[in-house]
C-alpha cells in the first residue's frame, strides 16, 4: 500500500504540471471509485475549476478546486471544493505521455487538464476511493474524524508521542499503524523506525520511557524522510507518475530482509505477525519484551525489555 512517502512523492511530481492549471473534464470510468456518490454529480462538480493547490494528508492525496476559471458576470462564486483521493493497496496517478493512454491497463479514471497533461488514476485492485468535499469545513472535519497528527509537521514532538501513548498496552507496532493518532505511517515504515529506535515492535507503547519516545519519534520522521529521499518503495504496484519505480526498497534496514544478517549486529532478522501484518525485526538489537510471572489464577503478562 502506498504510505506517506509514496503519496508524499507522487504530489511533488505531479503539482508542478497541474497546479495553476484549469481541470476541464474529469472522466470516472469506474463508478466504484465515488460510490455511493453518482460519478456525475462528481464530474459536474469539479469540471471547469481551477487546480489551487495539491496537497497530503496522511495517506490522502487533497486536489484543492478553486472557482470555475469562467463564471457568469455578478454570479456569486461558489465555494472551493476538495477532491479527496486514497490510493489504498494498488493505486497509482500517472501522467499521460502516449497517445494510446485510454488504453492504459487498469485505468478507473481520468483527469483532463487545460494545459494539455492527462493524469490517470489506475488501480488493479479497485480499492482505491475519490470523496468530494465542500468547502474548509467539510474538508476539516472528514480528516478529524480519520486522521491524527502529521508526522512531518513540528506538532510531532516526542510529548505529543508519549501523550499518545500514555497508559496504553497496544504493542508500540499497532500503535505506530493506527492512522487516527500518527497519519501516514503503514507496514514498511513502521518496521523500519522501530528498528532504527532499538524497540521490538511487541513492546506495549504505554511502557516505552522519555527516552525512548524521543528516539522512536526521530526515527519515524528519518524513516518516512529517507522513504521520501527515494522516492518511495516499489515492492509490488508503486509507480512515480512517470512510471519509474521507487528505491527505498533497495534500503530497507529490515523489512523483508527475514533470513539476512542485521545490518548492525549481524543476528539474523526475523519477520512475526504483529497487529495483523507481516513484521520484521532484529531481536539482539530490538529485545523482545520479558514475561513477567504467571500470577495466581491469572495470566502471565509482559514486562518491558530495555529498547
Amino acid at each position: 500500500m502506498p504510505e506517506l512517502p509514496e503519496v508524499e512523492t507522487i504530489r511533488r511530481a505531479l503539482a508542478p504540471r497541474v497546479e495553476g492549471s484549469v481541470l476541464e473534464h474529469l472522466e470516472i470510468l469506474d463508478p466504484r471509485f465515488c460510490a455511493p456518490a453518482p460519478p456525475e454529480e462528481l464530474e459536474a462538480a469539479v469540471a471547469g475549476r481551477a487546480v489551487e493547490r495539491l496537497t497530503r494528508r496522511g495517506k490522502y492525496l487533497v486536489w484543492e478546486l478553486g472557482p470555475p476559471a469562467v463564471q457568469t458576470a455578478g454570479a456569486v462564486a461558489p465555494e472551493p471544493v476538495y477532491l479527496v483521493l486514497h490510493l489504498r493497496m494498488t493505486g497509482n496517478l500517472l501522467l499521460a505521455v502516449r497517445p494510446d493512454a485510454l488504453e492504459t491497463p487498469h485505468l478507473r479514471v481520468r483527469f483532463e487538464l487545460r494545459s494539455g497533461d492527462r493524469v490517470l488514476f489506475t488501480d488493479p485492485r479497485r480499492f482505491g476511493t475519490g470523496v468530494l468535499l465542500r468547502g474548509p469545513e467539510a474538508r476539516d472535519a472528514y480528516f478529524a474524524a480519520r486522521l491524527g497528527v502529521e508526522p512531518l509537521h513540528p506538532d510531532f514532538t516526542a510529548d505529543a508521542l508519549g501523550a499518545l501513548a500514555a497508559g496504553r498496552r497496544t504493542p508500540v507496532k499497532a500503535f505506530l499503524l493506527s492512522q487516527e493518532r500518527i497519519a501516514g505511517v503503514g507496514n514498511i515504515y513502521a518496521d523500519e523506525a522501530l528498528f532504527r529506535a532499538g524497540i521490538h515492535p511487541l513492546r506495549p507503547v504505554g511502557t516505552l520511557r522519555r527516552s525512548q519516545l524521543a528516539v522512536l519519534r526521530d526515527a519515524v520522521v528519518e524513516s518516512l524522510e529517507a522513504g521520501i529521499d527515494a522516492r518511495g518503495a516499489t515492492i509490488d504496484d508503486f509507480r512515480q507518475p512517470d512510471g519509474a519505480r521507487g528505491a527505498f526498497q533497495d534500503r530497507f534496514l529490515v523489512h523483508r530482509r527475514a533470513g539476512e544478517p542485521c545490518p548492525d549486529c549481524g543476528r539474523e532478522i526475523v519477520k512475526l505477525r504483529v497487529a495483523q501484518r507481516g513484521t520484521y525485526v532484529c531481536e539482539g538489537c530490538q529485545p523482545r519484551p520479558r514475561s513477567r510471572r504467571r500470577g495466581r489464577g491469572g495470566p502471565a503478562t509482559s514486562a518491558p525489555a530495555r529498547a
